[in-house]
């Protein structure tokens, strides 16, 4: 991979990760075109992925501040309320507890959790079937098009009203069930994830940011997946440099984009998503048979 190739990935991966017409697919599409390696591509993607991990926290670091705070405070209440049952039982005295699921932020931190244990085992799991769905224009022009018809179908979803304190824990664990399937290329992590919230009556305010604060469990798994997978890798101070410059292009560029993009999806249907991600996955399937 060439200093230029990682930058043209890495402006890809900024712009398109958190837009939903599904980054993965664009990468695979362009890595089969310009003939990159996966396996030297491996280092590049722990790069990229730690990169945009540090733009998702930079972009929604008051987010994440309160929710940290929140689940510091939970903690807190929860050793409170060990304190008061043994006060109770000794003391055979009636304190109340404290209620640990008290506001919408510690809701969410809960939400978060739940839907990311199955999203990160499921990506695991599969990852094997997506690397193989990568090595081919085919499989990443059939994910863009069912990116497509997603995206088509929640624009005719009702307009929902719930915030945390109205989701369910039983919906955060489907909606993290269904966004690990979205590991194959083409399929949008953030249009799957967003249209499956708003069937549930998410406020779309609310689905955007619980859509975007999901990508940091996803980010950190890919980062120690890639790791883990890198093994030995050794390359020269020069490719390393090229990596580098890539993911630094691409969490630049994210960073950017996140606050601009959460925006539009809060305001805007998904129509031209939809129409795009059709133009580029007929595209991509008619390359697959011209190519062949």
């Amino acid at each position: 991979m060439t200093i230029l190739e990682a930058l043209l990935l890495g402006l890809i991966q900024g712009i398109t990760a958190f837009i939903p017409v599904s980054s993965s697919g664009h990468l695979a599409i362009i890595e089969n075109l310009l003939h990159i390696n996966s396996e030297t591509a491996l280092p590049y993607e722990a790069f990229v992925h730690l990169a945009m991990l540090v733009a998702v926290i930079g972009a929604l670091r008051r987010e994440i501040k309160k929710l940290l705070m929140e689940f510091c405070r939970s903690i807190y209440d929860i050793y409170g309320n060990i304190k008061i049952y043994f006060h109770n039982r000794d003391k055979k005295d009636a304190r109340r507890y404290k209620k640990i699921v008290s506001n919408n932020y510690r809701k969410l931190f809960l939400l978060l959790v739940i839907a990311s244990f199955p999203s990160v085992l499921e990506e695991w799991f599969l990852q094997g079937m997506a690397k193989l769905a990568g090595e081919n224009l085919l499989a990443p022009g059939m994910g863009l098009f069912v990116t497509g018809i997603v995206l088509l179908v929640a624009d005719f979803f009702p307009r929902g009203k719930k915030i945390p304190r109205d989701i369910s824990y039983s919906a955060a664990l489907v909606i993290g069930i269904i966004q690990g399937f979205t590991v194959i290329p083409g399929v949008s992590r953030l249009g799957i994830t967003l249209a499956v919230c708003l069937a549930y009556g998410f406020q779309r305010k609310f689905a955007v940011k619980y859509a975007f604060l999901l990508a940091v469990p996803v980010f950190i798994g890919n980062f120690i997946t890639e790791c883990v997978h890198m093994g030995s890798v050794s390359f020269g101070w020069q490719i390393w440099g090229g990596y580098a410059a890539g993911a630094l292009a691409a969490g630049i560029t994210a960073y950017f984009c996140i606050r601009k993009v959460a925006k539009i999806l809060q305001n805007k249907r998904f129509y031209g998503f939809s129409v795009y991600c059709f133009l580029i996955g007929t595209a991509a399937v008619a390359g697959s048979f011209y190519l062949a």
